[in-house]
């Protein structure tokens, strides 16, 4: 082989391995992380991780914030989603899901957090003729959602005051919390009760409740959700369930904590 074709190899090699290198980095990382700081971990010179980042924000798969620091984007969402979504452990979360809307009689899913939204990422309809639909997939807000608001009670006081005071806080219904104080005086709730609730927040006529799915460190990796119309349930007949609604978010824990899940890591951060 020419010595031409195998040093292009071996530096197209090197390229793709440092690609793959930034978006395990980033979707890992605790906190965002800036460009000097994924030159320094990776070891990669910063002329070359400057146009690395620029190509993966061009295409999607990483996003710049407004303080200069890289996020996954949504096409790594995608990929980290459709991986879970379709690994072996859909049949068991399915199970799951299934027995407790049976059990429940209304709509019960799971939601993931993604930025400032929550994505509705699975669920199990109930039979009933009148019922709220959502497709998976959709995006919606975390600060008049149950899911929402559990996840932002779930986050250290300094972040949460933080993005609470960024929020746009529109106002979906009557029932829609916009102001910020207010908010954070309701999400201090749902940090000691560790239920979120939504008392037509999010859509008229419509109530829910969720409780948190824990990985094995007690750290919040996704919401088990319940919701229904006001006129078949009322909130507080919601909350009557949040016994086995907790019993099936500590199953599906156990799922995300799995030796064998190897995306969970992925999706988990």
């Amino acid at each position: 082989m020419p010595e031409e074709t195998t040093t292009a190899s071996r530096e197209k090699g090197s390229t793709i391995s440092r690609v793959m290198e930034i978006i395990e980095a980033v979707a890992k990382a605790e906190r965002p992380l800036s460009p000097a700081d994924l030159s320094y971990e990776l070891n990669i010179p910063k002329p070359s991780m400057h146009r690395l980042l620029n190509q993966l924000e061009a295409d999607g798969y990483l996003q710049t914030s407004m303080r200069g620091l890289i996020l996954p984007g949504n096409r790594l969402h995608g990929i980290a989603l459709g991986i879970l979504y379709s690994s072996r452990f859909k049949a068991v979360r399915q199970a799951i899901l299934t027995q407790l809307t049976e059990q429940i009689g209304e709509t019960c899913g799971i939601a993931i957090p993604n930025g400032t939204d929550m994505i509705y990422y699975d669920r199990v309809q109930t039979e009933w003729p009148l019922q709220i639909h959502l497709q998976v997939g959709s995006h919606t807000p975390t600060w008049c959602t149950a899911s929402g608001k559990l996840y932002l009670s779930s986050l250290p006081k300094e972040r949460r005051l933080t993005i609470i005071n960024k929020l746009p806080l529109g106002q979906y219904t009557r029932n829609t919390i916009t102001d910020p104080k207010a908010l954070e005086t309701e999400l201090l709730g749902i940090k000691n009760t560790r239920v979120g609730t939504d008392n037509e927040e999010f859509a008229d006529g419509m109530v829910a409740c969720a409780v948190p799915i824990l990985d094995s460190k007690g750290k919040l990796f996704a919401c088990l959700f319940t919701h229904g119309p006001v006129i078949r349930k009322s909130l507080p007949e919601l909350l009557d369930y949040v016994p086995l609604l907790t019993s099936a978010a500590e199953e599906l824990g156990r799922l995300i904590d799995d030796p064998d899940n190897s995306i969970s890591q992925l999706v988990r951060e």
